[in-house]
């Protein structure tokens, strides 16, 4: 049996509701920051400097600072200024996309060396502490970066 346009259509109507209501279903459940997390840094000592391998952002004065290659500067610095994690008891399983984050903290003379794993949302602090990044903020914590212009 055929089935005509007129049921054709309806079926392409149900299957596209179908699918806004999975996504929405979602992005809903995603786009939520969990209860546990914290403030990485606390409001009372805020970051000052960044280096996620050899892009660095710093702040002097009231203003951000980024490397010349970074297009997102102000939304990266905000990115990192108010992150939030969640505290791990035990070691994540973590891929070997590791790259190395120094930070400085206003008011701490030494910077602290961190491992971030970009791929899992994880962050090992100098002190071997675990954290995990929501989904939802680790797009920001990566820099856009220009495209260098390639040499003849």
């Amino acid at each position: 049996m055929a089935l005509s346009r007129k049921n054709w259509n309806y079926i392409i109507i149900g299957a596209s509701v179908f699918m806004i209501a999975v996504l929405s279903f979602i992005d809903n459940k995603t786009a939520q920051v969990p209860d546990t997390t914290v403030a990485l840094f606390d409001p009372q000592l805020p970051l000052v400097q960044l280096h996620l391998d050899d892009i660095w952002l710093s702040k002097k004065g009231d203003e951000w600072w980024c490397h010349e290659q970074v297009l997102n500067c102000q939304q990266w610095a905000q990115a990192w200024q108010t992150i939030s994690v969640s505290p791990l008891t035990a070691q994540p399983k973590h891929g070997n996309n590791e790259q190395i984050l120094t930070i400085a903290i206003s008011n701490i003379h030494t910077a602290q060396q961190w491992r971030y794993f970009p791929d899992e949302g994880l962050l090992l602090s100098s002190s071997q502490n675990w954290y995990q990044v929501p989904p939802s903020l680790r797009a920001d914590l990566q820099p856009v970066l220009a495209i260098p212009p390639q040499s003849n």
